[in-house]
This record gives structure tokens, sequence and C-alpha cells, in this order.
């Protein structure tokens, strides 16, 4: 029981740190899709007590409720990328969240600018086996509506990663508890913005 309250403790102490850090600025996930971007980042926002937004949801609210692959389909990816450019420097000027980006924002240069300027950014990176299992049984995905999925997810990957390696840190996307990717996210957070590692690293 005391080393269960010690850990609490220092978890609390942990997200106050990152918190006073972090000051106005947002934390935003990059990585690929099915990475759990969304899923991780809500139970982070919840945990930090910040407001989560998707950008892709806020695509789609700002084009009458139309899916990313009804915009894909009816305008083209150029007139997609350039809405969400857009839409995500907007977001960014609301202050401190948990922002959860498309899989294709943080290649554009000057959306990269923008995150860097006004967040800290989280890569969660998945393999190619991983986001397939994930995502293979979903139709709203429009870069994967191809003969071969498992190939144009390896061909994303191979072309993206470079782009998501320029992100503040990167966690393992994985298949284990989402509150274990959740507490390594919070541990690698403050050892960016504090400069410490914390002393209970090493969760079960």
């Amino acid at each position: 029981m005391p080393e269960i309250l010690a850990r609490q403790g220092v978890a609390q102490n942990q997200i106050a740190d990152i918190l006073s850090a972090l000051g106005t600025r947002a934390v935003v996930f990059v990585g690929m899709m099915g990475s759990g971007k969304s899923t991780v980042g809500r139970r982070l926002a919840a945990r930090l007590r910040l407001p989560f937004v998707d950008a892709d949801h806020e695509i789609e609210t700002r084009h009458g409720g139309m899916t990313i692959t009804e915009i894909f389909a009816n305008h083209g990816e150029p007139y997609f990328r350039e809405g969400e450019a857009k839409v995500i420097a907007a977001l960014l000027d609301g202050g401190a969240q948990v922002l959860a980006t498309g899989g294709g924002a943080f290649l554009r240069e000057d959306t990269r600018a923008r995150i860097r300027d006004k967040a800290v950014s989280i890569w969660l990176k998945a393999d190619g086996p991983t986001i397939l299992r994930r995502v293979k049984r979903r139709s709203d995905r429009p870069l994967l509506q191809t003969e071969d999925p498992a190939a144009t997810i390896e061909r994303l990957i191979a072309a993206r990663e470079p782009f998501y390696g320029l992100a503040d840190m990167s966690i393992v996307s994985r298949d284990v508890p989402h509150d274990k990717i959740v507490d390594e996210c919070i541990d690698a957070l403050h050892e960016y913005l504090c400069g410490t590692p914390v002393a209970f690293a090493n969760r079960t």
C-alpha cells in the first residue's frame, strides 16, 4: 500500500510539472492511421485534465458532417490537405489541449513549424501488421482503398517515418492496455519538458 500511494503521488507531481512546463502549448499526436492517436490522446487528455480535439472530426464538422472519405472523393486529396493544414493552424491557437492529427498532417513543413512553435509532439509509432489489424475492418480510410492494403501501409510507413521522426518524442504503439501507453506518454512528456526522469519509470 505505501508503494502504491507513493506511485500515485509521483504521478500527480508529474502531471503538475507537465502542465506548468507546458503552459499554453498543446500536446500533439502524430503518426500513421491506426496507431492509436485518438484513443491514447483522449485518455491522456483526461489524465492531464485538458480538452481533447480530433483534427479529422473538426474537419468533418466544418464540412457539414461529410466524412473524410467523402471529402477525398468529392474534392481530392490536395483540397483535403490544404483544409487540414488550416484547421490544425486554427486549433493550435486554442491553447493547452491534446490534439490528434491525421496521418498525413505532419508531412507538411508549415504544419510541422506551427506544431513546433505552439505544441510538443508525440509520434505514436506502430508497425505495419499492427496497423493493418486495427484498420482492416474499417471503410473510412481512403488511402487504403487499394487491392493490397498491407503493401500500401508499408509504402506509407516508408514514406512518412522520416517526417514522423522529427517529432519531439516517440512512443511505440503496440497491443498492450491503453493506459500503459498513456503512462509512457506522461513519462516522456515529463522528461522532455522538465529534464528529469521520474522515480517510477518502470510501471507495471
